[in-house]
């Protein structure tokens, strides 16, 4: 029985990256033998096992064959003759091919560390095609790598390409696609991971709301890019330099998929563009079961960013707007959706050639919905018995005047 540190946490050593977690491989045991050894099985498909203190996992080596379509159809096979080689030839990536033995011995039978030298990412077999995942994860490691300089090797981006004409990413479920998506989108660079899907032909079976994006134009007059689906990226990368929050990133990367689907003769004019960009968003999050704070939140900045832009970046600002766009965004029940959505906004604004350095002039936002909340009803003078809807009037009016006041003090300063 010898055990060694397999995948990620050798990469990420050699890489002098953090290691946040640990897998390791077992040559030459036995399911009987782990538990004796008080393991505890938790694999499903294989025999995986978590150690009894450091609960990492410990998977006995195996080997897999193609049984049918798809990342499911699979049969592994895991018995002490399985080499520590055979486990290694079945991974994705060369870079993440590699062991190392306990006493820190590396064991590189594909040439992991001559590529991690090169910065490449490069399939370790042609048996990568086998695997629809792959194309998702070998994209999201590109988002991940991109600020080292690593690039994809032009035979695996060959062998992506083919995958995809061979329909295998038809097979992906939907699970799975979120997984990869959700993750990418925690990465230095997510906008990558959807270049890396658009260039290999993944992006338009995937997320043609994405796909359509690309060459339509803009007015060059209020965006320099042109390209429609160029800003998306640039908004994406706007969105990371200004939040770890993967939600924002999510709904700033969708907001304006609605110009996708503009009649050309309005071109290069948007009109109803966040009104027809909601149904997209609300399809794509369908078909990935996408999570409700990022639908939600997705659809908010998708429907209104342009409200957003009249408020914040005009520079007299109407307390009507103001208070119009907190009660869309349901602020005042929910205040957190405001500093969110304003980011959204703001990665909007700079992501954009010569943009980039746009100041934030939505932080008295922050104050004036504290002000627009703290007028309650107890505060108002009613009369007696005052029904609903005149409640309603009341508060409207109340705030609007509260805003006004906001406004007036920050533009008098």
């Amino acid at each position: 029985m010898k055990i060694y540190l397999v995948g990620g946490a050798v990469r990420d050593q050699l890489l002098l990256r953090r290691v946040d977690e640990r897998d390791y491989v077992v040559v030459g045991s036995t399911p009987e033998e782990m538990l004796a050894k008080h393991f505890k099985p938790v694999g499903k498909d294989f025999p995986v096992f978590l150690h009894p203190k450091t609960k990492e996992e410990y998977a006995l080596a195996r080997t897999e064959r193609k049984t049918g379509r798809g990342y499911t159809g699979f049969t592994f096979h895991a018995t002490p003759q399985v080499t520590l080689e055979e486990d290694l030839q079945r991974r994705d990536l060369t870079i993440n091919a590699m062991a190392m033995d306990e006493q820190g011995q590396i064991i590189d039978p594909f040439h992991g560390q001559k590529d991690l030298q090169a910065r490449v990412l490069r399939h370790v077999s042609a048996a990568f095609t086998e695997d629809p995942v792959r194309i998702l994860r070998l994209a999201r490691f590109a988002a991940r790598f991109h600020y080292l300089g690593f690039i994809i090797a032009p035979e695996t981006l060959a062998l992506m390409r083919t995958m995809v004409e061979q329909g295998e990413v038809d097979a992906l479920v939907a699970e799975r696609v979120w997984q990869e998506w959700q993750r990418a989108l925690t990465e230095p660079n997510p906008e990558v991971f959807i270049e890396v899907l658009r260039e290999c032909g993944a992006l338009r079976i995937l997320a043609p709301e994405l796909e359509s994006l690309f060459g339509v134009p803009q007015s060059p007059m209020t965006h320099p890019e042109v390209d429609t689906g160029i800003h998306m990226l640039l908004v994406l990368q706007q969105a990371v330099k200004l939040t770890s929050d993967p939600r924002v990133r999510f709904a700033a990367m969708l907001h304006d998929v609605g110009k996708g689907v503009t009649p050309a003769e309005y071109l290069p004019k948007h009109p109803l563009h966040e009104e027809n960009g909601v149904a997209l968003v609300q399809a794509l999050c369908d078909r990935y079961r996408v999570p409700r704070e990022y639908r939600d939140l997705a659809v908010l900045v998708t429907r209104y960013h342009g409200l957003g832009y009249k408020v914040i970046q005009q520079d007299l600002a109407q307390a009507k707007d103001v208070l119009d766009l907190f009660e869309k965004l349901d602020a005042l029940r929910r205040p957190e959706r405001l500093a969110q959505f304003r980011l959204a906004c703001l990665a909007d604004v700079r992501g954009r050639p010569g943009y980039e350095d746009k100041p934030d002039r939505g932080v008295w936002l922050e104050e004036a919905l504290q002000t627009a909340r703290s007028v309650s009803v107890s505060s108002l003078n009613l009369g007696d018995n005052p029904q609903g809807e005149a409640i309603k009037a009341a508060l409207h009016t109340a705030r609007i005047k509260a805003l006004a006041q906001v406004i007036e003090n920050i533009t008098s300063c």
